[in-house]
């Protein structure tokens, strides 16, 4: 069943990243009423599977403001892998709910997260081999992190989330300068378990504003442990309220 959870893992960690839109640092312009919700969502895309996600942050005291933060995350997806001779078709469902921590510092920003991860995996045709066919209760954990160690210059981030379902675990780094008034640099995407790893090597924007909306998109290259590689394309945004 190689590439299966490597797959799932890259993608149900673009709902804590889908392109650090997530752990990007909240909205620092003065308002009466400071944001208390990140609505995001975004799609996923590369030559064996694509996924689509949606879910919010909520930090009661402010997104500005250190102190709880509660992440959601749904998503759906499809994903292809030999099994054999045989290429199977899979399909996936998640939800996580994973309450967390902000820690402020500064240009720095750490949240750390944990909790219930739920999925859901269908295969055509059927592959009663596959130790992720059906549904599976779990847990699931990581962090983002957020630091300008030039402020409103330079930045980087770090996200990194762990599921017990398929023991797999997805990161993501990435660099930026400010321009343009957005970030713009490179990222770098590692997932894997024990049969499989994934590797991603791209560029990124993040930051792009259009009215209420922030964008952000990457593009690069992947490559696998099943001699798999091509091009990768992300598509985020997301809106504070």
């Amino acid at each position: 069943m190689r590439g299966v959870v490597a797959f799932v893992a890259a993608v149900v960690a673009v709902g804590s990243t889908f392109g650090g839109a997530t752990s990007a640092p909240a909205d620092t312009t003065t308002d009466s009423e400071p944001a208390h919700f990140l609505l995001h969502g975004g799609f996923d895309l590369w030559r064996n599977g694509g996924f689509g996600h949606g879910g919010l942050l909520w930090s009661p005291d402010g997104l500005t403001k250190e102190g709880f933060t509660l992440k959601l995350v749904l998503g759906a997806g499809t994903y292809r892998y030999r099994a054999g001779a045989t290429e199977i078709t899979g399909r996936q469902y998640l939800a996580s709910a994973l309450p967390g921590w902000r820690f402020k510092d500064g240009t720095i920003e750490l949240t750390v997260f944990g909790g219930l991860d739920l999925q859901q995996h269908r295969f055509s045709p059927d592959d009663p081999g596959n130790r992720l066919r059906g549904f599976d209760i779990g847990a699931r954990g990581g962090f983002d992190l957020w630091f300008e160690p030039m402020p409103a210059a330079l930045m980087v981030t770090t996200s990194v989330s762990a599921s017990t379902i398929g023991k797999n675990i997805w990161a993501r780094a990435a660099a930026g300068v400010r321009a343009f008034d957005l970030w713009l640099g490179p990222e770098g995407v590692y997932c894997g378990d024990e049969t499989y790893r994934q590797l991603r090597f791209g560029a990124h924007i993040t930051g792009l504003r259009t009215g209420i909306f922030e964008w952000s998109a990457a593009a690069g290259w992947v490559t696998d442990s099943d001699r798999r590689s091509g091009m990768y394309g992300r598509l985020g945004v997301l809106v504070r309220k």
